[in-house]
């Protein structure tokens, strides 16, 4: 009778033992499966933080070049290689905002492609995506300001070309006519002066004479090449280098004197140039 009873007791024991079994081994994958979502949530987490931090990173850069983009003056001062090298920032950043968006991309379709309702990781992934939108369309706003500035130094350095082609072409307008005046106001300063006994003057038909008859000066279709020539400017003083001296044209008697050194030699010395030359710029001095 006890060994009857025994059996179903045993039985109940036995089927008991493995009934909590089973409940460990199903409470154990639960726990693995915990900590293998709570390992997923914390990685997913730790890669928002670093999003983030890259994004904020990125903001420090493109207020850089929001500074150096504020004004044409800024943008006009910097050179050629320098505004290249922000062209090349501002492309390197669109790639990186690219990359980012795709970082947030992959979070979110794992987030949704796990059974998680994680409310907080939702909507810090929908606040870094409206960042990083953000962060694109300043960026965009950049290039096109970039653009109009590059455009506006390129007016501006035609318009220079320009200019300096105008103002070189009036100075050298300018030159030619102070060349000009120079010119005329040196042919207006040249004067022609002979010097020569009786004889020399009539062989080169500068004075015409004869037995009886006053000395004459021939009109001024002069055999130049009898003629020295000088600058009513600086000419003050002529050695004539004769002891007998005597002006023939029509010089104003009171704007010179005839001088003689102490070896008796004459000179001319003009007093008045002005006046001296208001009549004839040929002068004819006879020696003899």
């Amino acid at each position: 009778m006890k060994r009857i009873l025994f059996i179903p007791l045993a039985t109940a024991i036995l089927l008991s033992s493995c009934g909590n079994k089973k409940k460990l081994e199903e409470t154990q994958v639960t726990l693995d499966m915990t900590r293998v979502e709570l390992a997923q949530a914390v990685a997913d987490q730790d890669s928002l933080l670093s999003l983030m931090n890259d994004i904020q990173a990125g903001v420090s850069q493109i207020k850089e070049l929001e500074n150096i983009l504020a004004s044409n003056t800024s943008i006009s001062s910097e050179t050629p290689d320098r505004r290249q090298q922000i062209k090349d920032d501002i492309a390197s950043i669109q790639r990186e905002l690219q990359a980012r968006r795709d970082r947030l991309d992959a979070l979110e379709k794992k987030l949704k492609s796990s059974n998680s309702q994680n409310a907080t990781l939702k909507k810090s992934i929908e606040t870094l995506r409206a960042q990083i939108t953000e962060q694109d369309n300043t960026i965009n706003s950049l290039r096109s300001s970039l653009a109009k500035a590059n455009t506006h130094i390129e007016t501006l350095t035609r318009d220079i070309d320009s200019l300096t082609s105008t103002v070189a072409i009036v100075n050298q307008a300018k030159e030619e006519v102070e060349n000009q005046n120079t010119n005329l106001t040196n042919e207006l300063a040249e004067c022609y002066y002979a010097m020569g006994n009786k004889k020399e003057l009539k062989e080169h038909n500068l004075i015409e004479t004869g037995f009886l008859r006053k000395t004459k000066v021939m009109p001024e279709d002069f055999e130049t090449s009898f003629f020295t020539k000088a600058d009513k400017r600086t000419l003050s003083l002529l050695p004539l280098h004769s002891k007998k001296a005597k002006v023939l044209t029509n010089q104003p008697s009171d704007s010179y004197s005839i001088e003689t050194d102490e070896n008796g030699m004459k000179s001319l010395k003009i007093t008045n140039q002005e006046r001296f030359w208001e009549i004839s710029n040929f002068l004819i001095i006879q020696i003899d």
